[in-house]
């Protein structure tokens, strides 16, 4: 297959630097309004495209991907998440998968830190206080938060993005690093982060201050955070998530951060984008972000030219760098 007639599908719009280096190699169609396309328009696109270009908010399920023969034989994911494709049908239909892993590490970590941070000083409660009017002045006990030095951070998965969170935790802020995942880690990180794996997540869960989940979405992990392990957190506890929304039973959780079980939560992904658990909403304790994870200039521009190699890479019939199916 020749670059030159290569036709590729952009669902949303990208960072101009990756819309341009695609526009200039090959037959692109862009998004320039930006609104989500329909599962109707998605499916066409499957005839219409050799190439499509999705991101989290596009659900490619089994009555869009259909099956063989289909023109689109690529998916370039722009996102390292793909729990919104339908990797099986994906497979049975001969359409090969990528994502762009890696590059958004440091924005996702800084992401955490940030929620961390807004939920410990009660930063979210402070700002929506001063905008609503109702900030009356300095008192001592006016709230009052917690600090995190010498605080347990515990960290569900052990990839790179809680590695570096916990890098950013640790030799910043001066927190003990608790880690709960299939395998260890390497005796060097380890000792460079001063972190400790714990056998069990109820272990990790009972012994944090604050819990930082770092897994990919879908079946193995839906719903992991429960009733049942929140009630194993301690009330003072703070609640992560920068991972996957589907990874928390937000009733839940919304249920404990009323009651007090739980100090505060702090939330940029949930299970079905754009809504929002409606439980969370009205809760001062909840900090929630619109998906704000990779969203940096420089991350968002090297996830667009990572999907685009990958792009380049079948249009010349060489190995996907970022294949996963």
């Amino acid at each position: 297959m020749t670059s030159d007639r290569l036709r590729v599908l952009l669902t949303r719009r990208w960072p101009e630097a990756a819309e341009s280096y695609l526009a200039e190699r090959y037959d692109v169609t862009f998004n320039p309004e930006d609104t989500l396309m329909s599962a109707d328009a998605l499916a066409q696109a499957f005839d219409a495209y050799d190439v499509i270009c999705p991101t989290v908010s596009d659900n490619i399920d089994t009555s869009v991907i259909g099956s063989s023969p289909r023109r689109t034989r690529l998916l370039a994911n722009f996102g390292v998440g793909f729990d919104h494709i339908h990797i099986d049908a994906c497979k049975k239909a001969k359409i090969a998968v990528t994502n762009t892993p890696g590059v958004l590490t440091d924005a996702t970590a800084d992401l955490a830190m940030t929620l961390i941070l807004m939920t410990a000083r009660r930063a979210g409660e402070g700002e929506r206080e001063l905008r609503d009017g109702r900030w009356t002045g300095w008192r001592p006990t006016h709230l009052i938060g917690r600090e995190l030095s010498g605080k347990a951070l515990g960290l569900v998965g052990f990839g790179r993005i809680a590695q570096a969170t916990a890098h950013r935790a640790h030799h910043g802020f001066g927190m003990k690093i608790l880690y709960y995942s299939r395998s260890a880690t390497t005796a060097e990180t380890e000792k460079n982060l001063s972190a400790k794996r714990m056998e069990t997540l109820e272990e990790l869960l009972r012994q944090s201050d604050v819990i930082s989940l770092h897994v990919p979405g879908g079946a193995e992990t839906k719903n992991m955070i429960g009733a049942k392990e929140i009630a194993f957190m301690n009330p003072g506890a703070i609640l992560i998530n920068t991972a996957r929304g589907g990874v928390i039973d937000h009733d839940a959780l919304a249920a404990a951060l009323k009651s007090g079980a739980l100090a505060a939560a702090g939330l940029d992904v949930y299970p079905a984008e754009p809504a929002v658990p409606p439980s969370l909403l009205a809760l001062d304790n909840a900090v929630l972000l619109p998906h704000l994870g990779s969203a940096t200039v420089e991350t968002r521009e090297a996830m667009g030219l990572r999907a685009a190699a990958n792009v380049d890479a079948f249009a010349s019939g060489s190995p996907l760098p970022d294949r996963i199916a």
